[in-house]
């Protein structure tokens, strides 16, 4: 019986998740196929690329948003190492990448690409930048891989993941206009009821903590492409891995306060936190989001139990990156697969 262990140690979210998955062995490329069923792929571009978190070496995913009223990428990480870029979007690259994280990334970037960031990043890994873009649609390259985006970065940090408010509205979907989206889609029914328990379980926290009902839940994080494509992706590659049983670690969630769209909020937000009822979280001193409502719907459906690592013969082992680099730790999800 094949067993995957979510070691959460430095909290959980949509993208690292999918890093962990496809650093454990998942197919990106057959990920990239199947996202296509959603018939949104106009609308972002996927990368994935390797990555050294404080010595660990791990694969960074994201979703790279597509804006045509004008003409931007909005970035939502600034990791620019040798990853694999595949476009779906009529992307005018030579625009402004609006980067929603202010990430002082602890690697010395030699990036191919000309990054005017406000965020600097210096870095303990010398990465050289060998993206390859896999372009789906008609992209406005001023290069072949290597892309020329001046990051005029924005701090509206929601953790590691993609899930912070923005003030650029890309689609911010309703509950209702995703699930729609993924019953219409042609994925296998164990991929559609997964991702549609995970959705549910953030609409109903998100729903709870704004006073609206599930059906009228209507809100960024659940509507924003890139969580849509973390959570789907998520359920697309559980279902690859032909995984039986999901276990995790308790989940630590970060202290300290963030700022979205509604204010300043404390950490866990109060959404995350609701997700979280019921599953063990742990103290940590981190004044971080280590874990974001993503992530903690993402563990909270998967995972049957909260345990230490269970016995299990090991047969691959994946570390996903978050966005944020912390002086004293590997920001990165592990994940252990096994019989």
């Amino acid at each position: 019986m094949k067993t995957l262990y979510f070691d959460c140690f430095s909290g959980v979210s949509g993208d690292m998740v999918i890093g962990a998955l496809i650093d454990a062995g998942a197919d990106p490329v057959k990920l990239v196929e199947e996202l296509k069923k959603l018939n949104i792929e106009d609308e972002y571009e996927l990368k994935w690329k390797k990555v050294n978190k404080n010595g660990i070496t791990s694969t960074k995913f994201d979703v790279l948003l597509a804006n045509h009223d004008h003409g931007h990428t909005h970035s939502h990480a600034q990791d620019h190492e040798h990853g694999h870029t595949h476009s779906h979007a009529h992307d005018h690259e030579h625009g402004h990448s609006h980067s929603h994280e202010h990430t002082h990334d602890h690697e010395h970037t030699h990036s191919h690409a000309h990054d005017h960031d406000h965020g600097h990043t210096h870095s303990h890994a010398h990465d050289h930048d060998h993206e390859h873009t896999h372009s789906h649609a008609h992209d406005h390259e001023h290069e072949h891989s290597h892309t020329h985006t001046h990051n005029h970065e924005h701090s509206h940090t929601h953790g590691h993941d993609h899930e912070h408010t923005h003030d650029h509205h890309h689609d911010h979907r309703s509950y209702k206009d995703i699930v729609r989206l993924i019953e219409e889609a042609d994925f296998p029914q164990q991929v559609k009821d997964t991702a549609l328990k995970i959705f549910k379980k953030i609409g109903e926290a998100e729903g709870l903590i704004h006073g609206v009902p599930l059906e009228k839940v209507h809100f960024h994080e659940v509507g924003a492409v890139d969580s849509i494509i973390d959570i789907i992706g998520t359920a697309i590659l559980i279902h690859q891995l032909e995984v039986s049983v999901i276990k995790s670690s308790p989940i630590p969630v970060g202290t300290g306060k963030i700022r979205i769209d509604h204010g300043i909020y404390p950490v866990p937000a109060p959404a995350t936190l609701e997700i979280l009822k019921g599953i063990p979280i742990e103290h940590s001193e981190v004044r971080f989001e280590l874990t974001t409502p993503t992530g903690a719907a993402i563990i909270a459906v998967l995972a049957e139990e909260f345990t230490s690592i269970p016995s299990m013969k090991v047969n691959s082992i994946g570390y996903g990156a978050g966005t944020k680099t912390f002086k004293d730790r590997p920001n990165v999800v592990r994940v252990i697969i096994g019989e």
